[in-house]
């Protein structure tokens, strides 16, 4: 799957992302891949994505035609993805269906937000989270977020944070791989 972690601190915002694609048992390596990056720059954005390696691609295309783009606010990103979930199931195809018993349909992926305004998660049934200092997804995450909070108080740089825990969910995580991407945005406030 992958390793993402975003990190707030002094001022900046990093995102940090894997470059591992697999085909079942099958790895195709960042070095390997004309476009190995796992996270968009939307306008002002940066957005990683896990799970099926079409997601970037689809969430790009209609992220690029929303008019309403606004991802400023935990309330903001939750609108703009309520409106983009029937889009992704009428021009991308998207398969909604999880379980029978799910409460709301599946967008079936997971994706990490930094901008000026912060950092935030946005989940399969759409559910947005806005942190403080720093969050991880994907399958290596537990490992990344060991490693975050190990290293947190120690590193001034966000960037440094989110590639080390990212390196953290390389080493133990199977579907995860080196070289790490790291992209960077300055906080409003700061």
């Amino acid at each position: 799957m992958t390793t993402l972690v975003i990190v707030m601190k002094n001022g900046v915002a990093a995102l940090a992302a894997d470059t591992l694609t697999t085909f079942g048992s099958t790895k195709l390596a960042g070095p390997y891949k004309a476009d190995h990056h796992k996270i968009l720059k939307i306008g002002h954005n940066l957005i990683g994505v896990c799970g099926n390696s079409a997601h970037p691609l689809a969430l790009a295309g209609v992220l690029k035609k929303e008019k309403k783009l606004d991802l400023s606010s935990r309330q903001a990103i939750f609108d703009t993805f309520r409106r983009l979930h029937p889009v992704l199931k009428e021009e991308y195809f998207l398969n909604p269906k999880e379980e029978d018993d799910d409460p709301y349909e599946s967008s079936q992926f997971e994706a990490l937000i930094a901008n000026k305004n912060g950092i935030f998660s946005v989940h399969s049934y759409r559910e947005v989270f806005a942190y403080e200092r720093f969050w991880a997804a994907g399958s290596g995450f537990r490992f990344a977020l060991g490693a975050a909070q190990a290293l947190y108080d120690r590193l001034d740089s966000a960037a440094e944070i989110a590639k080390a825990a990212v390196l953290a969910g390389c080493v133990f995580d199977t579907a995860s791989s080196a070289p790490v991407v790291v992209e960077t945005v300055k906080l409003e406030s700061a």
